[in-house]
């Protein structure tokens, strides 16, 4: 600046000039640079799916549509939830000992007063950790996590309850951020088995010390419970007829403040359609601000549902997940083909944006798309001194600056794209990528299991 020009930066929220002279007296607030992360203050608070707390963070959602002169609606969708009144687990052999523990949600439940079962440790819970074990319906098996296979093969053998450790061999449940979480729809499928997480601290004494015999209670009913999706469309001005969705979650896990999961993207995504409301492209553009997917996607999964007849219509997806760290580097990840994967590599150079650009499945939103034959860009910044799904998610390690870079960058891509004459890029999804959602949504282990 020169002259009597004068520059304020406060904590790092946008810029202020302030101008002044004989005959003039000017003030100039450049809010765009503070815009979005002004929204990422409003909504960083804890927002479990299905609670009032996601619905007022929706409500927030909505009151900054209007708020910047647009025009939205939420879309009601229901979600299975259940509310654990008992849980519990005591060591009775080789010694007797109180467990901490935090019990499976949609799990099922054990006989009133609990169940004294035999214990064993079966490791990654693989065909291989049961060689020459037969019926498991009197046995609590404990496993290093409760992936898709060790659940069917748990099923399979009859296992009367699954256990499973949280954190390295030093954390309480607490200092792990364990939380309550509810078995998936693919796994429900093979049945119900009541599950328990422990500490890896408790999990690593019970194996070492021989443990054998554990009571395990858990009583739980399970309802539904209703989330939202955050709707707004800005009409394309020559290609109304083609479509491109942009999305990002706004709920979050119960611990932490959700700031940087997903508050950041949720708050980019607002800026994103500020932005184009005021400046229409030729293409439509559909957001959505998907509710309840930290539980299983269901917020994508119910818009799409929903929308069957506009599918046609849309020809690519921008996902918003984690955005805005100071600290750290951005990452692109292509859900679709190498052309795609090309093309925003090449879009990157053009503008001057380091970005690792990978063809891959994202555990988000925009992988519900993909799987409906939309390809996917997922657009993201990591920084190994941002955490997420723990307490420690606060607002702290993100900036204004930056977030405003990760949604100016977005902008410019997006209007690439949507103002085009001819789309100019790939969107179709490849067989390899199929391939891929299949792995992601368990489906070729079921394929595979007949």
């Amino acid at each position: 600046l020169v002259g009597s020009e004068m520059c304020i930066r406060d904590r790092g929220m946008g810029v202020k000039i302030k101008r002044s002279g004989e005959n003039c007296k000017e003030e100039i607030d450049m809010d765009n640079h503070a815009y979005a992360y002004s929204v990422l203050e409003k909504l960083s608070f804890c927002r479990v799916a299905g609670t009032e707390d996601e619905k007022k963070a929706a409500q927030l959602l909505l009151a900054e549509i209007e708020a910047v002169g647009g025009s939205g609606e939420w879309m009601e969708f229901p979600i299975p939830a259940c509310t654990v009144t008992q849980e519990g687990m005591r060591i009775v052999s080789p010694y007797a000992r109180e467990v901490e523990t935090i019990g499976y949600g949609r799990s099922g439940a054990l006989p009133e007063g609990g169940k004294t079962l035999k214990f064993y440790y079966a490791e990654r819970g693989a065909a291989e950790d049961y060689v020459g074990m037969g019926d498991l319906s009197d046995t609590a098996v404990m496993v290093n996590s409760i992936s898709f296979e060790a659940y069917r093969l748990l099923c399979e053998k009859h296992a009367a309850a699954f256990i499973v450790m949280r954190g390295l061999h030093y954390n309480t449940l607490k200092t792990a951020d364990a939380y309550r979480k509810n078995l998936s729809d693919e796994k429900l499928q093979f049945g119900r088995i009541p599950g328990f997480m422990i500490s890896a601290k408790v999990a690593t004494e019970m194996v070492r010390d021989g443990v054998d015999r554990v009571h395990l209670t858990l009583v739980q009913s399970e309802f539904e419970a209703t989330s939202r999706n955050v709707l707004a469309v800005i009409p394309g001005t020559e290609y109304p007829e083609e479509s491109i969705a942009l999305t990002a979650h706004y709920d979050s896990v119960p611990v932490g403040k959700g700031a940087h999961d997903n508050a950041s993207g949720a708050a980019a995504l607002m800026h994103i359609y500020r932005h184009f409301l005021k400046n229409p492209p030729k293409r439509t553009l559909r957001f959505i601000w998907c509710g309840a997917e930290e539980g299983g996607l269901f917020g994508s999964q119910a818009y799409i549902e929903r929308n069957k007849a506009l599918m046609p219509q849309i020809r690519l997806c921008f996902n918003f997940d984690m955005c805005g760290t100071t600290l750290g580097e951005n990452h692109i990840s292509v859900t679709g083909g190498e052309a795609l994967k090309h093309f925003t590599e090449q879009f990157c150079r053009e503008v001057g944006r380091s970005s690792v650009v990978r063809v891959r499945v994202q555990s988000s939103d925009s992988a519900v798309f993909a799987d409906h034959g939309v390809p996917a860009i997922a657009i993201s910044r990591y920084a190994d001194s941002a955490d997420y799904h723990v307490h420690s998610d606060v607002l702290f390690p993100l900036g204004a600056e930056q977030l405003y870079r990760d949604a100016e960058f977005a902008v410019r891509y997006i209007a690439r794209v949507a103002n085009s004459i001819v789309l100019p890029l790939d969107t179709t999804i490849p067989e390899d990528m199929k391939k891929e959602l299949d792995k992601y949504f368990d489906r070729d282990k079921t394929k595979s299991n007949g």
